[in-house]
């Protein structure tokens, strides 16, 4: 023990007269004393931190402002809150559309269209200009697809902001783009993907006073070689539809895609030929008002509502309660109930709407469902009526000799498919249709006070969808006899015949 102590007093004396050894002593020591002051404050700091986060969230009950960054309501990131990786892929894609990006690249990224759609397609499909208007589920997954494919030129066309709610079926958005204009989202995210394709963002509201400028050319004065209407407000889509039909601008339309949930059930045919599709059904009606019944190309879904499927549900006795239903909404004349929307259906529809679109553009053949061409049918129940009206008015004493009546070819087209819905009032039967008045005129049925010349007095809102058979027994008992429809008809009948009228009068009204 006593050798133990020696030595160790020893070595004491050696440290102690060691200026190396308390050199570095002195130097562990201060480097110990240094790390605790560093660690004290980066905890002094983490704790004041949170403290100021906390106190920075007002309490639920203290009034506090919020700003509204812009006319809708969005929220816009700050000036610098970007990341890296997005400030990295705006440069690029900035050098990329001035030409600094190697072609054999970009021909690399394309080479399966390129073997798909040929050279020469796949240029046409590069050089052209699409302009999509809605960016919302079908919109995005549409612009997306003709961005990965090469299209050169996009004009995206919306008013509205991603929100938590729309990420279900949004082709790119992220919880970091909430509150983000939708179109400067999908640039922002598609060009990471395809950094030389141009393009433009319109955070507007479509509207038929502005489709002039925002349909109209490039910057450089190319024309639109196509559009896309993925709105779903109905007056908009109309707007949308008559202005490039009226201006030979090809559009494709995407018809509704909310409470659909069978893809076998999705078709790519003629506006004259959609079916089970109110939207398309309100869409197609406004457009025959304008004169326009075929000719546009659409995306339709002929899947029919059932038990158990999802449905758009009336309002709340709540929300009625709120006041004037109009003022719940948004912007004026768009929906206010919640559309029940499977996410997955909405890319469908927008993958159509662009397959569509890159076929026309390159020239890939291709064949969809026709319009219906019943023009001789129309025009077949046009003269059943003539000879009705003749037949009727000679039965109560009038001369029916060269009677001309108020009602063309395509009136009866528009009276069969969009106000009866290609069925009779009556049996709800398809086929052998005709139209007749509904009930006895009083009065006079003929207007001869216009010499050389005898005109029916009937109006559209007083004919009715029946069979040839069902018309022949009305003949007999309403028009000849004077019975009331409702001494012959169910209830339901008449009920039917009554909406109808009040939706069609409801239509010509908006005109």
């Amino acid at each position: 023990m006593s050798s133990w102590s020696s030595w160790l007093a020893e070595r004491s004396s050696d440290i102690a007269s060691s200026h190396r050894v308390q050199l570095a002593l002195t130097a562990t020591i201060a480097a110990g004393l240094g790390v605790s002051a560093v660690i004290g404050l980066q905890n002094a700091r983490r704790y004041y931190n949170v403290y100021d986060l906390k106190d920075s969230i007002p309490d639920l009950n203290t009034p506090h402002d919020v700003e509204k960054i812009n006319d809708f309501g969005g929220a816009v990131a700050e000036a610098g809150s970007e990341n890296k990786d997005d400030e990295r892929s705006a440069a690029l894609a900035r050098r990329a559309r001035l030409g600094d990006y190697d072609e054999d690249l970009v021909l690399e990224q394309l080479a399966r269209n390129r073997v798909f759609l040929t050279d020469d397609g796949l240029a046409e499909l590069r050089k052209a200009f699409v302009i999509v208007v809605g960016c919302g589920g079908v919109g995005s997954h549409a612009t997306a697809a003709l961005a990965r494919s090469g299209c050169g030129r996009l004009r995206l066309i919306d008013f509205d902001q991603v929100t938590l709610s729309s990420l279900n079926r949004h082709a790119v958005a992220t919880l970091a783009d909430v509150g983000t204009p939708k179109v400067l989202c999908l640039q922002k995210r598609l060009e990471q993907v395809v950094p030389w394709t141009q393009f433009e963002c319109l955070n507007q509201l479509f509207g038929e006073k502005s489709a002039a400028s925002q349909l109209g050319p490039w910057a450089d004065g190319q024309k639109p070689d196509y559009v896309i209407d993925a709105i779903d407000n109905i007056d908009s889509k109309v707007a949308l539809l008559l202005y490039c039909h009226r201006n030979g601008i090809q559009v494709v339309s995407s018809m509704g895609a909310g409470c659909k949930s069978d893809p076998t059930r999705v078709f790519i045919g003629d506006i004259s030929a959609s079916a089970e599709d109110p939207l398309s059904r309100a869409t197609r009606r406004k457009l025959r008002l304008q004169g326009v019944k075929d000719g546009i190309p659409v995306v339709f879904s002929s899947e029919k509502p059932g038990p158990g499927k999802a449905e758009l549900l009336p309002l709340s006795e709540e929300a009625f309660n709120k006041g004037s239903v109009n003022e719940l909404g948004v912007l004026p004349d768009f929906r206010v109930r919640i559309l029940p929307v499977l996410g997955t259906m909405p890319a469908v529809f927008g993958l159509c709407v662009a397959n569509h679109v890159i076929l026309e553009l390159t020239g890939y053949p291709h064949k969809y469902l026709l319009s219906k061409a019943r023009d001789k049918m129309y025009e077949g129940i046009l003269m059943q009526l003539q000879g009705l009206e003749e037949r009727v008015a000679k039965h109560h004493g009038f001369e029916p000799a060269g009677v001309r009546i108020p009602v063309t070819a395509d009136d009866a087209g528009y009276l069969i498919e969009e106000v009866w819905r290609g069925r009779s009032a009556i049996s709800g039967l398809a086929s052998r249709l005709a139209l007749t008045r509904w009930r006895k005129p009083p009065g006079e049925w003929l207007d001869t006070r216009t010499p050389g010349q005898t005109a029916d007095v009937l109006r559209l809102d007083e004919l009715v969808c029946m069979t040839k058979d069902e018309m022949l027994r009305h003949e007999k008992e309403v028009l000849r006899k004077g019975r009331a429809p409702e001494e012959l008809y169910d209830q339901s009948v008449v009920e039917l015949v009554e909406r109808r009228w009040r939706e069609e009068r409801a239509f010509r009204a908006q005109r």
